[in-house]
C-alpha cells in the first residue's frame, strides 16, 4: 500500500489588529469597528425606533395600526364579534411578526384587559387584567372581538385621501401610514415602548380634558395647559398626589414623574380594609407579596391576613386587621412601604416625520393640530375634486336637455359602439367625460323629468364648490372644523375622571404629622449587632436583658419612635433606618439582627449606632495612628429616602473608635505606651467630606497605637491639666506612678 500523503498545512493567518475579522475560507478582512457598528447595529436600531417601539402623532405604533386597520377592513365596526383567531390570522397579511405578538397587541387594546381609558377593541371572553400578573388572557381560539364604537373616530374619511398609504411587506396590500384621528389619541391612551437607546412613556389623560385643552390651544396658542388639562387619568383609578410645579414641568418638557397611590375603604363591622384601586405601575400580586414579606419580617404587626378577592365586580384586596388597629395609620405605613404608592415616570417621546422627539404637552398638541389640519385639508380637497367632477358632468347633461331627440338619434345612427362618445362630443360640443356620462344614462331616464331633477343639483353643487374652495383658502375655517369635531367627540365619548387628584403638599404634611409618633422607647445596641426597642412599661417589668453568649450591650439610649438610626459598619458604610422600622421587643428576646434587617453585604457588621432627630452634632472617628476625623452629622442627611451611604469614613487608616457628640466635649485618648491626652473636640478641625482622614491629634512612635478613646468624665483623672495641651498634635503625658489608675493599666 502506498504511503498516505501528508495533508498540506495551510499557513495560519494572524490578525494584525483588533479591527480585523475572518471573512471565510481563511481570508482576513480589515474593517473598522465603527464601520461594523454602523453597517450592522444602526439599521436594526432605526428599525426598532421607527417601526416598532415609539408611537407616532396619531397615538399608535405600527403593530396597533396594522391590527385595527385589518379589523376595519373586515367590517368589524358594525355587527357582532368574531373569533380573535380569525382576526389575528387576517392581520398577518400586514404584520409578519407572528400570531402571538398580534394577539398580545389585541389584548392590550381590548375593553376586557382594562389597560386603556378608551379601548378600541370590544371584547368577549377572558382577556386578562392589566392590574393582575396571574389573571392571564385565554387563547385566541376562545375569545371574540370587534371594534369599539370610539374606533370609528380613527377611520373617519380614511377613504378620502386624508392620509398616505404604502405597500405592505409583500406588496400585495395597501395600509395607511397614519390614522386620520379626530382627537389627540396620543394623549388619551397610555403608550409605552423601549427602543434601542431610547424609550417612550406617555401617561393617559382624560379625553374630555384633552379635547378642551386642544380647543383652548387652537383659540389661543399662549394658553396655560394646566388650566384645562388637570392631571393624568388612569383606567384603574387611584389617587394622584398633585404637585403643580412638577406637573407643569412635565407639561413643559415631557419628562418627570408623579406619585399615584391606591384607594381603600374601611369596613368597621368586618374589621378589614378593602383596596379597590391601585397604581398603574403595580399589580395586585406584587402588593400582596410585599405586605406578606413585611408581616414576616415583623415590620408590620397590625395585620392578621391579606388575600386577593378580585371577582367580576373588579379589583379587591382585603386586609384583616387585629383588634384596636387604626386603619388610617396602617394605610399610611403601607403607602410608604409597598407598591400601593408608586411613581409614574413620563417620557413623551414621539415620532414626528420619522424622527423621535421628546415634547411637552403643548408641543404635542401643536403637532397634532398641524397633522389634523393637513388631514382636513386633504379631505376637503378630495370632496372639492369630486364635486367639480360631478358638476362638470351635469353641465354636459344640461346641454342635451335642449334636444334629447338629437342625442337619441346620434346614438341610434352610430354604426359602432366605440364611436358613440366621439359623436356625442361633436354633436353637442362636450368633452369626453361629459359624453361618457350622457352615454351611460339608462333608457328609462331619457325623460325630461329625470334630467330636470339632475339639473336642479347644479346650483347646490356650485355653492358647495365655492364653500369648499373658501375653506381651503382659510386656515381659520379649517380650525373651526377641527374644533367642531372635537366637541362632537367630547359629547359622544367623554367620561368623568377616574383618578382622584389630591394635594401632594397637604398629604406630605399629614404624613409627617402621622409619622411623628413620639411614643417613648429605650433602644439597645449590642456588640454582636443586635438591636432592641423596648417600651418603658415593658422595661419596668423586666430589666435583665437576654443576650447571646459573650455578647454585651454597647449602647443604651432613651428616645422615641420617630427618631432616625444610623448604623456605621466595618466596611466604611452607613445604613439608615427609623426606630419605627423595627418591631417592639422585650428584655427576654434577643432583638433584631441589624445586618439581616437592613441587608448588609457579606462580612459586613455594624460597629456603632447613632440616634438622631435633626442631625445635629458631630461624628468623631479615632484611628489607630492617632488621627481623628470630625464630621458633622448633617453630612449624612439625605433629601431622598436612601438606605445606604458609601464612604461613611476614611478607609486609609485602621479605625479604632467611633463616637457621636451632640455638643463639644473633652475626649480622653490613651496610647499603648501609657500616655494620656485630653483634648476638647472644638480644637479638632472639622471636615465636611465624610471620608476625610482628619488631622493628627496624638503622635505615636513606631509600634505604638491608640489603646482607648472615650468621652472624658470630669474627675476621672487627678490633675487633669497635666494631660491638656495648647497645640496639636501632642504626645500626651504619663500618669504619675503609684496612682490607682496607673496600677490598673496593663499593656
Amino acid at each position: 500500500m502506498a504511503p498516505r500523503k501528508k495533508k498540506e498545512e495551510k499557513p495560519v493567518r494572524r490578525r494584525k489588529n483588533a479591527n480585523a475579522y475572518i471573512a471565510g475560507a481563511g481570508t482576513v478582512v480589515e474593517s473598522h469597528v465603527t464601520e461594523t457598528l454602523k453597517s450592522n447595529f444602526m439599521p436594526y436600531a432605526m428599525s426598532v425606533i421607527v417601526s416598532r417601539a415609539i408611537p407616532e402623532i396619531d397615538g399608535f405604533k405600527p403593530s396597533h395600526r396594522k391590527l385595527l386597520y385589518t379589523m376595519y377592513l373586515m367590517g368589524l365596526l358594525k355587527g357582532g364579534t368574531i373569533k380573535s383567531a380569525n382576526i389575528v390570522g387576517r392581520t398577518m397579511q400586514l404584520n409578519p411578526h407572528g400570531d402571538a405578538a398580534i394577539y398580545e397587541t389585541m389584548v392590550r387594546l381590548s375593553e376586557g384587559n382594562e389597560a386603556l381609558l378608551h379601548p378600541f377593541v370590544a371584547s368577549k371572553g377572558s382577556f386578562g387584567k392589566a392590574y393582575s400578573r396571574d389573571m392571564q388572557y385565554a387563547a385566541a381560539r376562545y375569545t371574540e372581538a370587534k371594534l369599539a364604537p370610539i374606533a370609528a373616530e380613527l377611520f373617519n374619511d380614511i377613504d378620502k385621501d386624508t392620509v398616505d398609504f404604502v405597500d405592505n411587506y409583500d406588496a400585495t396590500m395597501k395600509e395607511p401610514v397614519l390614522f386620520p384621528v379626530s382627537f389627540p389619541t396620543v394623549l388619551v391612551n397610555a403608550n409605552m415602548g423601549i427602543a434601542a437607546g431610547m424609550a417612550s412613556s406617555i401617561c393617559p389623560f382624560n379625553l374630555r380634558e384633552v379635547c378642551e385643552t386642544t380647543i383652548a390651544y387652537i383659540k389661543d396658542p399662549d394658553c396655560n395647559v394646566s388650566d384645562t388639562l388637570l392631571a393624568p387619568d388612569f383606567p384603574i383609578g387611584g389617587q394622584l398626589l398633585y404637585d403643580r410645579n412638577e406637573m407643569e414641568r412635565i407639561y413643559e418638557t415631557g419628562r418627570g414623574s408623579f406619585r399615584v397611590r391606591g384607594v381603600y375603604r374601611y369596613d368597621a363591622d368586618a374589621k378589614c380594609i378593602e383596596i379597590t384601586e391601585i397604581p398603574p405601575t403595580a399589580t395586585s400580586e406584587q402588593i400582596i407579596e410585599k405586605i406578606v414579606d413585611l408581616v414576616k419580617a415583623k415590620k408590620i404587626t397590625e395585620i392578621n391576613d391579606v388575600r386577593d378577592e378580585t371577582d367580576l365586580d373588579g379589583l379587591k384586596i382585603t386586609i384583616d386587621l387585629k383588634k384596636g388597629v387604626d386603619a388610617e395609620k396602617l394605610m399610611k405605613k403601607l403607602f410608604r412601604s409597598t407598591p400601593l404608592q408608586d411613581s409614574f415616570s413620563c417620557n413623551f417621546n414621539i415620532l414626528i416625520a420619522g424622527s423621535p422627539r421628546v415634547m411637552g404637552v403643548k408641543e404635542i398638541i401643536s403637532e397634532w393640530v398641524a397633522f389634523r389640519t393637513e388631514c382636513v385639508r386633504r379631505r376637503v380637497f378630495f370632496q372639492l375634486a369630486k364635486a367639480k367632477e360631478r358638476l362638470h358632468r351635469l353641465h354636459g347633461m344640461e346641454k342635451i336637455l335642449l334636444d334629447i331627440d338629437k342625442a337619441i338619434k346620434i346614438v341610434r345612427e352610430t354604426a359602432e359602439e366605440r364611436e358613440v362618445v366621439p359623436n356625442l362630443m361633436i354633436g353637442f360640443g362636450i368633452d369626453e367625460l361629459q359624453a361618457e356620462y350622457v352615454a351611460e344614462i339608462k333608457l328609462r331616464h331619457l325623460n325630461r323629468e329625470y334630467i330636470l331633477k339632475q339639473l336642479d343639483e347644479i346650483k347646490s353643487l356650485e355653492e358647495q364648490v365655492a364653500e369648499l374652495e373658501d375653506i381651503l383658502k382659510s386656515r381659520s375655517r379649517v380650525l373651526k372644523i377641527i374644533v367642531k369635531e372635537l366637541q362632537e367627540v367630547m359629547k359622544k365619548y367623554g367620561k368623568d375622571r377616574r383618578t382622584q387628584i389630591i394635594s401632594a403638599e397637604e398629604n406630605r404634611i399629614a404624613d409627617e404629622s402621622e409619622e411623628a409618633d413620639r411614643s417613648p422607647y429605650t433602644v439597645f445596641f449590642t456588640k454582636d449587632g443586635y438591636f432592641k426597642k423596648i417600651s418603658p412599661q415593658s422595661l419596668r417589668m423586666s430589666k435583665e436583658q437576654k443576650l447571646k453568649d459573650e455578647d454585651e450591650i454597647l449602647q443604651t439610649i432613651e428616645t422615641d419612635n420617630a427618631a432616625e438610626l444610623l448604623f456605621f459598619t466595618n466596611k466604611q458604610q452607613v445604613y439608615k433606618a427609623r426606630v419605627s422600622d423595627f418591631p417592639e421587643s422585650k428584655a427576654s428576646l434577643l432583638g433584631d439582627y441589624v445586618a439581616g434587617v437592613l441587608d448588609f453585604e457579606e462580612g459586613e457588621n455594624p460597629v456603632y449606632m447613632v440616634v438622631t432627630h435633626d442631625y445635629a452634632g458631630e461624628m468623631i472617628f479615632v484611628f489607630d495612628n492617632g488621627r481623628v476625623a470630625k464630621i458633622p452629622l448633617l453630612s449624612y442627611q439625605t433629601k431622598t429616602n436612601r438606605k445606604k451611604l458609601l464612604n461613611a469614613y476614611c478607609e486609609k487608616f485602621v479605625l479604632h473608635t467611633v463616637l457621636f457628640l451632640p455638643a463639644a466635649t473633652d475626649l480622653l485618648l490613651v496610647s499603648t505606651n501609657g500616655r494620656r491626652l485630653l483634648v476638647n473636640s472644638a480644637a479638632i478641625s472639622g471636615k465636611t467630606t465624610k471620608n476625610s482622614g482628619g488631622i493628627l491629634v496624638m503622635t505615636q512612635k513606631r509600634g505604638q497605637r491608640i489603646f482607648s478613646a472615650e468621652i472624658y468624665e470630669p474627675g476621672k483623672l487627678e490633675n487633669e491639666h497635666r494631660y491638656r495641651t495648647k497645640n496639636l498634635p501632642a504626645a500626651g503625658s504619663y500618669q504619675p506612678s503609684g496612682t490607682a489608675q496607673q496600677e490598673q493599666m496593663q499593656f
